[in-house]
């Protein structure tokens, strides 16, 4: 049997090209995915599994339009696998590529497409070759390319979409009401009511006012989050999510919001822009209830700003709906209270004062911003390797951030714009309580403790210079009979710069390297094909090799490699380049290397999968994959032990 028959893939690719207009035409990839399974989209974050990805071979003969887009609209759900969000495609997914025709002849576009496909067990990387016959003389006929694919069904594809677009609606409505409560907003708001209960207006009219002034603050938000929409719509959502320009200009972005909430400077717009909408505001008819919305919102804007833009930097690398759907939600909640107010100003002295409040609610709201942007930054560290935001260093900044944030609850820290305080409510005892909480909760992580209620949040723990969890394990998993050179390996790892084991095993990333150190020592090998975006590794990692008895046999009885398979950063040198005998391609990465050698020696591609090895490179006995049954991992262990031995004793 060919390994590519044993290859888990269940998704099958069909093409078609369809003509539009003169010398434009659509590329139609269809993809159609066994049940159960599931695709993961071309936008999802960082850190995160395998975005499909579509490569085109270069050629004269056309143009692209734009880039791939999605028809099949993806779900966006928590993903725990991968702890995170992500987007991906169940059963099937449509994509169109528009394409310019260069020349009036008959040619082929051939490419690669790349992509991640999971269940609830285990995950595989895939790769598909696709290749369109672009016929002059039978382009206006729409024959197909290869297999035309099933027309696609839109409404289930948007139902899919609706949880997720509303879960990002009431997150942007609550930083509506938040942003509400800002002293730029707060005090608007009885000086907006009494524009509408001035001069002798019926009631009838002073209520279609109200109303109307309130849909026009949605209509302006909504206006907003369409040209972010536009202008970073699903075309670049992966440069976005996976860059590191991206990801370093959005934490600048969010450190420049902290700096702006602390009151370091104040941004306005310019009053002669204010004054003409306060002018236009005072005519009547409809325009004098939409300009006086006009004026609440640019008037907001040295508070609201730093809101709506950590909105629509969370929402501008999804889906083009997203920015839209977040405006809408944060125009509906910051319009609501003035709408209310106007109808019914009575309720007006139910308000509380303003007061130094106000300015303590922007403050918070900084603290909060500088430790949201240093998630953007520690993308990019992890993604190339900078070293810049360890684990530790990552908590360090934020056990700092809240700490600060506690003593400015308690009164301890003072901005210019704040007022004295002389003593501090129940609602700020609360808040500072809950904060030194999270303070507490955090410290221990310095240390090695795994925090999971962070884990999306912060560094992966192999990150960490100094990890007390482990260095304990390592001491007690040992044995103190065990000669100090059979702790140790042969020679200094490659790559062990940018790429570490888990509970401070000593091992090798390169194959080659650790077959020699096992022909060396006269110890079996331990190949463990992993990746960085595979949470069943980590799971195995964590609940299977953490136990004792497996660190024990896989320090002292084994030489261990681990082979990562999507590693995209490490490039090899060219004499280490090799040709695929599966696809035929040269591969330059170490991932693709190892992706390689694992379909082309063990005949799959799901991670993690385990091989046991003689000194000779032969398979000791079956690989194991996904299996959290410590016992039987230690039994699979040992048999390799045993057959190691018994083909020792035989040479």
């Amino acid at each position: 049997m060919s390994c590519k028959s044993q290859m888990v893939d269940p998704v099958s690719w069909s093409y078609s090209v369809k003509p539009v207009r003169d010398s434009i035409y659509e590329l139609l990839f269809s993809a159609a995915i066994e049940p159960t399974w599931h695709m993961y989209s071309q936008f999802v974050p960082i850190g995160g599994p395998q975005p499909a990805v579509f490569t085109f071979e270069p050629s004269p003969n056309f143009q692209r339009i734009d880039s791939v887009s999605e028809v099949t609209k993806a779900e966006e759900e928590f993903d725990k696998m991968f702890n995170m969000k992500v987007a991906y495609f169940a059963m099937e997914a449509h994509f169109i590529q528009k394409i310019k025709v260069l020349k009036k002849e008959s040619f082929k576009i051939i490419g690669t497409i790349d992509y991640q496909i999971c269940d609830d067990s285990k995950c595989s990387l895939g790769s598909t070759d696709f290749d369109f016959n672009i016929e002059q003389s039978r382009a206006e006929k729409s024959e197909s390319a290869t297999v035309k694919p099933a027309t696609p069904d839109s409404s289930t594809p948007a139902s899919r979409s609706t949880k997720n677009l509303w879960k990002l609606f009431w997150i942007a409505f609550g930083s509506g009401l938040i942003a509400l409560l800002t002293p730029c907003v707060f005090p608007m708001i009885p000086m907006t009511v009494s524009f509408f209960m001035h001069g002798k207006k019926s009631r009838r009219k002073s209520l279609f006012e109200s109303m109307f002034f309130g849909i026009s603050i949605v209509a302006i938000f909504a206006v907003i989050g369409t040209v972010v929409a536009i202008t970073f719509g699903p075309g670049i959502a992966n440069f976005m999510s996976t860059h590191w320009i991206p990801n370093v200009l959005f934490f600048l972005i969010f450190l420049f919001f902290a700096a702006w909430f602390f009151g370091m400077f104040e941004i306005n717009l310019p009053n002669w822009m204010i004054s003409k909408s306060d002018q236009r505001a005072d005519k009547g008819g409809l325009g004098g209830p939409f300009f006086m919305a006009f004026t609440t919102v640019l008037v907001s804007f040295s508070c609201t700003g730093p809101i709506v833009g950590t909105v629509l930097v969370q929402s501008a690398g999804g889906q083009i709906l997203q920015p839209i759907v977040g405006m809408l939600g944060f125009g509906i909640a910051f319009a609501l209270p003035f709408t209310l107010f106007a109808i019914f100003p009575s309720w007006l002295s139910s308000l509380p004062k303003s007061g130094g409040w106000l300015n303590s609610v922007k403050v918070i709201l900084g603290f909060i911003e500088l430790a949201l942007g240093l998630k953007f930054l520690s993308i990019a560290d992890q993604t190339y390797h900078w070293g810049i935001l360890d684990r530790e260093v990552y908590l360090a900044f934020w056990i700092v951030i809240f700490t600060l944030m506690g003593f400015y609850l308690l009164g301890k820290i003072k901005f210019k714009h704040d007022s004295e305080v002389t003593h501090i409510g129940v609602p700020r005892l609360f808040l500072s309580i809950i904060t030194f909480t999270f303070v507490v909760y955090m410290i221990p992580g310095m240390i090695g403790a795994p925090l999971k209620a962070l884990a999306g949040y912060l560094p992966p723990e192999t990150t960490s210079d100094f990890d007390l969890k482990h260095i304990i394990r390592e001491n007690s998993g040992a044995s103190l009979n065990t000669p100090l050179s059979d702790l140790i390996i042969c020679e200094k790892p490659k790559y062990a710069d940018k790429l570490k084991l888990p509970h401070d095993l000593k091992g090798y990333f390169d194959y080659d390297q650790a077959l020699s150190c096992a022909k060396s020592r006269n110890k079996p090998v331990f190949i463990d094909f992993t990746g960085h975006g595979c949470v069943n590794c980590r799971e195995m990692e964590a609940r299977v090799w953490v136990d004792p008895r497996v660190l024990q046999r896989l320090r002292e009885k084994y030489v261990v490699v681990a082979l990562y398979v999507d590693d995209k950063v490490i490039k090899l040198p060219e004499s280490e380049w090799i040709i695929s005998t599966y696809d035929g391609k040269v591969k330059k990465t170490l991932g693709k290397k190892y992706q390689d050698f694992q379909i082309t020696r063990f005949g799959q591609n799901t991670q993690p999968q385990y091989a046991l090895l003689d000194t000779n490179g032969k398979l000791l006995i079956p690989t194991r994959s996904y299996d959290l049954n410590v016992d039987s991992f230690i039994d699979f262990l040992d048999k390799g032990l045993r057959e190691f031995n018994s083909r020792q004793k035989s040479n």
